[in-house]
């Protein structure tokens, strides 16, 4: 099957990505994986046949054993492994849905979380958005603000980098302890926000150890 431009973008991405970093390697393979299904289930693959899919993947316990049934299809499940599966079989029609604009916190097309945030360049500084945990959406949201709890102080909104990492940042807030990672394409305009994000896992990890959670997970539940 041929993927669609979307997708092809991803999968390169990803492709790239796992050179330049191997110890996010083994994530960005899965995140291949689901990109390929994904793109399988758009074309119009079966339930059966896509539970079979899904059980090809090459997942850990107890993502490996857990028991696939069409409930994954009705609502958001609350167990980080059935939301797990149920994400990666309802992203696919969620994608479909058209942009909006709203400068909120939450997505405008589906209500979801964002999983990053995108920096752009604009004038002498660069426009931040959003992009939707479920549906891919990139909607504007004001570069100075917490998409979490809406914190507007400076001074409570650090913004932490790695060296090493130089086109992806935490921005955290300090009033309640959340954060997201912007993607910056002003230092790389070929990043893809959504694969970045899962590469540079890394970053997850230092933000843990400080005390921040993340707004909302990436497709892999990180």
């Amino acid at each position: 099957m041929v993927p669609s431009e979307n997708g092809r973008i991803k999968i390169e991405r990803a492709a790239f990505l796992t050179r330049r970093f191997p110890e996010s390697a083994h994530l960005l393979e899965l995140f291949i994986q689901i990109t390929v299904l994904q793109e399988e289930l758009a074309a119009g693959l079966s339930t059966a046949d896509s539970f079979a899919r899904l059980r090809a993947l090459n997942l850990p316990e107890p993502l490996a054993s857990f028991p696939l049934t069409s409930a994954l299809f009705a609502e958001e499940p609350s167990t980080p492994e059935a939301r797990f599966f149920w994400r990666i079989l309802k992203q696919v029609p969620a994608e479909s849905k058209p942009a909006a604009e709203a400068y909120t916190g939450t997505c405008p097309s589906c209500g979801a979380k964002p999983v990053a945030g995108v920096l752009r360049g604009e004038g002498d500084g660069a426009k931040r958005s959003l992009v939707c945990s479920m549906c891919a959406t990139e909607w504007p949201y004001r570069r100075v603000i917490c998409p979490n709890c809406g914190e507007e102080d400076r001074e409570k909104l650090p913004v932490y980098k790695a060296e090493q990492i130089d086109h992806v940042r935490v921005e955290a807030c300090d009033t309640c302890h959340t954060y997201i990672k912007s993607v910056d394409l002003t230092k790389d305009g070929f990043a893809v926000p959504q694969v970045d994000e899962i590469a540079t896992v890394a970053l997850n990890l230092w933000a843990d150890e400080h005390g921040y959670a993340k707004v909302e997970t990436n497709l892999l539940g990180m």
